[in-house]
C-alpha cells in the first residue's frame, strides 16, 4: 500500500506576462499580431514566466510538511495547484482523500448575514453537508469565542472577530489533507495559541498538513520536514531545522566589502552547545560569532552584538570593550573573529542579531549588519514578554472572615527546584 497521501512529480507552471501599451498606436498592432499569431517563438518565450519548474515532493499520511521560501518563490502557486484552483502546465499531482484549505479565513462570508448564517454558508463552500455543520456548530462557535455575537451580522464584527469565526469554521472541516497558508496569526494572542493547539490536535488525529508560512518558528514547531523553494525550484527537502538554516544561509551570504569602510563584517553565525542552530530552548546556551576583515589599519575598534525581537525592539546588547577585551587592533587584510557566549533566558519567540563594528569611546560606526542572523526560542510558553525570569509561586493566601488564612492548593511553602 502506498503510504504517500500527496505526491507531486515534475510540476511546472507557466504564466504569460501581460503586455502594457501607453498608446493606441502600440496597442492596435499588438492586438493584430496576437490575432494573426505573427509573434515569433522568441517573442513568446520572452513573455513566459515560469512560477514553478520541475517541482517534486511526497508527503506521507499523517505528516506535517512545511514549504519555505521568500516572496515570489512559488509557495502560493503550489498551494493553488494542490487545491485545484489552477492546473500545472506540466507534471502530475496526486492527492488521496478529501482536501480542505485554510488559506484565506472568512473567504465567502457575506457581510449582511449573521455569524450563524455565515457558518452554514462557509461550511457548505468548504464541502460540509448541512448535517455535518449542525453536528459541529456548537464546537465551531465555542472555539471562536463569539457565542453572544453569533446572531449579529458580521459587518458589525471587528476584523479580529471576523477572522476568528472564519478560522473556526475551516478548522472543523476534518479533511484528509489540510493546506494551511499564513492563518495562525489571526485574532489576539490567546486565540493564536488556540489556533496552534488546534493544529497540533489535527496533526495528532492523523490528518496530513501542508503548511506555508513566513512565521518560521511556528512552522518549525509543527513540521518535522520541509521543502525550500527559490525562484520556483526546489533547493532542498529535509528536516525543517536544516532547511531553515539553509534558507537563512542563502540570504546571508558573505558580504561584498564597502570600499568606504575601514573594516567590514564578513560573517555572523549563531550556535548552541552542539553547533550551528536556529532553534533554541529557553534555559540553554547561545553563542554568536562575528567575523570581520580590515581594509586599513584600525587600533581602536570594538565589536558589538545586539539581539532584537521580531519588531526590532532591542532586547540585549554587549560588546568586546565592556567584556574586558580592550581596544582591538586590525591591520589591512587581517581577519578578526569574536565569539560571545551567553545564557539564553529569552522567552518563546523569534529574535534577530544585529552586529556592529565601531569606535567604543566616540561610538563612531565603521560597519553594521542588521538582521545578520535569526533564531527561534521555544520551551517557555508560560512567559510573556521577551525574557523568562524563571518565576516560582511561593505564596498565595486568601484571608477568611474569621481571620484564618486559607492556602491555595498547589502552592508550596517555598521555592521549588
Amino acid at each position: 500500500m502506498n503510504d504517500y497521501v500527496l505526491e507531486a512529480q515534475g510540476v511546472s507552471k507557466r504564466f504569460r506576462r501581460g503586455e502594457k501599451h501607453s498608446s493606441l498606436r502600440d496597442a492596435v498592432p499588438a492586438l493584430a499580431r496576437r490575432l494573426l499569431r505573427r509573434g515569433t517563438a522568441s517573442d513568446r518565450a520572452q513573455q513566459d514566466f515560469w512560477a514553478l519548474t520541475d517541482v517534486g515532493f511526497q508527503v506521507k499520511r499523517g505528516e506535517a510538511f512545511g514549504i519555505i521560501g521568500g516572496n515570489g518563490a512559488g509557495k502560493s502557486t503550489i498551494l493553488k495547484l494542490l487545491t485545484g484552483i489552477m492546473h500545472p502546465t506540466s507534471g502530475t499531482i496526486r492527492i488521496a482523500g478529501r482536501v480542505s484549505a485554510l488559506i484565506e479565513v472568512g473567504a465567502g462570508f457575506h457581510r449582511d448575514l449573521t455569524g450563524r448564517e455565515n457558518v452554514f454558508m462557509n461550511g457548505a463552500i468548504l464541502g460540509l453537508s448541512r448535517q455535518e455543520i449542525e453536528k459541529r456548530f456548537d464546537a465551531i462557535v465555542a472555539f471562536s469565542g463569539l457565542e453572544e455575537f453569533i446572531d449579529t451580522p458580521v459587518k458589525r464584527y471587528s476584523s479580529g472577530m471576523f477572522a476568528r469565526l472564519g478560522f473556526s469554521v475551516a478548522a472543523h472541516v476534518d479533511p484528509d489533507v489540510l493546506l494551511v497558508d499564513e492563518v495562525l496569526s489571526v485574532g489576539d494572542y490567546v486565540f493564536q495559541r488556540k489556533c496552534v493547539e488546534r493544529m497540533n490536535a489535527v496533526i495528532a488525529s492523523g490528518v496530513t498538513i501542508v503548511f506555508v508560512s513566513h512565521n518560521l518558528r511556528e512552522l518549525a514547531n509543527l513540521c518535522p520536514r520541509s521543502m525550500l523553494l527559490e525562484k520556483g525550484r526546489v533547493q532542498m527537502i529535509g528536516p525543517t531545522e536544516d532547511v531553515i538554516s539553509t534558507y537563512f544561509g542563502r540570504g546571508q551570504q558573505a558580504r561584498v566589502p564597502d570600499a568606504t569602510n575601514d573594516v567590514f563584517i564578513t560573517q555572523v553565525s549563531i550556535r548552541d552547545e552542539h553547533g550551528s542552530a536556529v532553534d533554541f530552548t529557553s534555559g540553554g546556551k547561545l553563542s554568536i560569532t562575528v567575523e570581520a576583515r580590515g581594509q586599513v589599519r584600525r587600533d581602536d575598534m570594538s565589536v558589538v552584538v545586539q539581539i532584537v525581537d521580531d519588531h526590532q525592539y532591542p532586547v540585549f546588547d554587549t560588546c568586546t570593550q565592556r567584556l574586558g577585551a580592550g581596544e582591538i587592533t586590525v591591520d589591512r587584510d587581517q581577519s578578526l573573529r569574536c565569539t560571545f557566549e551567553m545564557d539564553n533566558f529569552l522567552a518563546q519567540g523569534t529574535y534577530h542579531v544585529n552586529a556592529y563594528l565601531h569606535r567604543y569611546l566616540t561610538n563612531l560606526p565603521y560597519d553594521r549588519w542588521m538582521s545578520a542572523g535569526t533564531f527561534f526560542v521555544s520551551g517557555a510558553p508560560e512567559a510573556r514578554g521577551v525574557v523568562t525570569l524563571h518565576p516560582r509561586l511561593v505564596e498565595c493566601e486568601v484571608g477568611s472572615s474569621a481571620g484564618a488564612v486559607a492556602r491555595q492548593p498547589g502552592v508550596s511553602d517555598g521555592p521549588q527546584a
